[in-house]
Order: structure tokens, then C-alpha cells, then sequence
């Protein structure tokens, strides 16, 4: 499976009071994350969306197991897990860049609409389709 890799720097308004990384902010690092993977396929979102297809977050889980802080630089390895052609499923795990530590891993599910409608992309865009399902399955 395809691994990408998102470079991301925490910036000071991401933290609390306690200058720790706001748990809330890791979904925005796991869309940046998806949207450069999607774009590192030669897929970028803007691509979907002319061909009037959106890709929405369905459901997202999140496990917090080390903190970041301010101006530390995270590492969010992203591969799609699961492909059905209407749905997908995507894995991330974000590191310290520094050592290593392992900030968060997450998951996150999303399906494809058209016009408010869940589509398969294979019969939507069968080209976009087909992009998807080669570049997930290379190593």
C-alpha cells in the first residue's frame, strides 16, 4: 500500500493554556494530511469537485498517546486502508519528527456524493476511479 508522508508544524495558536496541542486541532492535521495524500496521487480535491464529486468525513477516531507543544514538527504517515469504491477508510499515524515519539493515531471514514447522493466513484468517474485504485495498491 501507498504511504504518505505530511510534514506539519504546530503553531502556537494550536495550543491551550497549557501549551499543549489542542486535541481538537488533530482533525484539521488529519484533513491537511488526506488532502496532500490525495494530491501526492495526482487526485487533488479540486479534481473531485469539478467532476462534481465531494469525498465527506463519515466518521473519525482519534487516540492520543504522546502531546505536542508548540514548534514541534510532526510526522502524519497517511495510507488508505480500505477502498470499496463508494466508501474509504484512511490510517494515520503522526511522530515527532525530532525522536520519533508517537503523537496520536487515528482513523477516519468518508464516502463519495454527487449531488447529495452517496455515488460509486467507479461508475461517477471511472477514471478517477481507476487513478484511486492504482496508486492506493502501490508499495
Amino acid at each position: 500500500m501507498y504511504t504518505y508522508t505530511h510534514h506539519r508544524k504546530v503553531a502556537y495558536h494550536e495550543t491551550d493554556k497549557m501549551g499543549i496541542t489542542h486535541h481538537a486541532n488533530y482533525v484539521k492535521f488529519l484533513e491537511e494530511a488526506r488532502v496532500g495524500y490525495l494530491e501526492s496521487i495526482g487526485l487533488p480535491f479540486q479534481l473531485f469537485e469539478s467532476r462534481g464529486v465531494t469525498s465527506p468525513v463519515v466518521g473519525i477516531q482519534i487516540e492520543y498517546r504522546h502531546p505536542s507543544t508548540f514548534g514541534d514538527e510532526l510526522l502524519i504517515a497517511v495510507v488508505v486502508t480500505k477502498y470499496t469504491g463508494v466508501r474509504y477508510e484512511v490510517a494515520y499515524e503522526i511522530t515527532q519528527a525530532s525522536d520519533g515519539a508517537q503523537v496520536a493515531v487515528a482513523s477516519s471514514k468518508h464516502c463519495f456524493l454527487a449531488e447529495s447522493k452517496v455515488v460509486s466513484l467507479k461508475k461517477a468517474c471511472p477514471d478517477l476511479h481507476e487513478t484511486f485504485s492504482r496508486r492506493i495498491a502501490e508499495a
